[in-house]
């Protein structure tokens, strides 16, 4: 079924298998450290996009608390901020093959990042969100966030990426 972004009167149709499976394979296998953070991608649609991190012992950064290393939260921030981007530029050439759209992902990059930690990252697990709040013809402007099982909201972040 068409989704209609809320910025937008012009529907975009659902994302084909093969672009998701395409964007899943290079945020979670081929950047091989998000592989290493665990980031599981769950959801993927032109307006947002969640993922998810599971709470081990590599990614501890405190280990009296057993709390979240701040870098784990960054770093996952920032991956969401790259996918929300990916999307939203996938929703845009939607007349381009599902392959042509995901070669764009090698001209983008992070040219600025903030975080804000709101909360010690302790959990079990952890979601991550994001959504584009513009995207221009060479800076796309997100905003991300980092929940914890609980739902209470951890870290938020906004990230600017380069995307021509």
């Amino acid at each position: 079924m068409p989704k209609t972004p809320a910025s937008s009167s012009v529907l975009v149709p659902d994302f084909e298998p093969e672009f998701i499976t395409g964007l899943k394979t290079i945020f979670e296998e081929k950047i091989v450290f998000n592989h290493v953070l665990g980031l599981k991608i769950t959801s993927v649609t032109p307006e947002r996009v969640t993922a998810r991190i599971d709470m081990r012992n590599e990614l501890i950064g405190h280990y009296d608390h057993h709390r979240l290393h701040g870098g784990v939260i960054s770093a996952g921030l920032d991956a969401m901020g790259g996918l929300a981007v990916m999307a939203a530029i996938g929703a845009r050439h939607m007349d381009e093959s599902p392959a042509k759209r995901l070669e764009r992902f090698g001209k983008l990059g992070t040219i600025d990042l903030r975080i804000d930690y709101l909360r010690p990252g302790i959990g079990a697990y952890f979601e991550l969100r994001a959504e584009v709040m513009r995207l221009g013809s060479r800076v796309a402007s997100t905003r991300m966030e980092f929940v914890g099982a609980d739902g209470k909201l951890l870290s938020t972040g906004a990230g600017a990426y380069i995307v021509s």
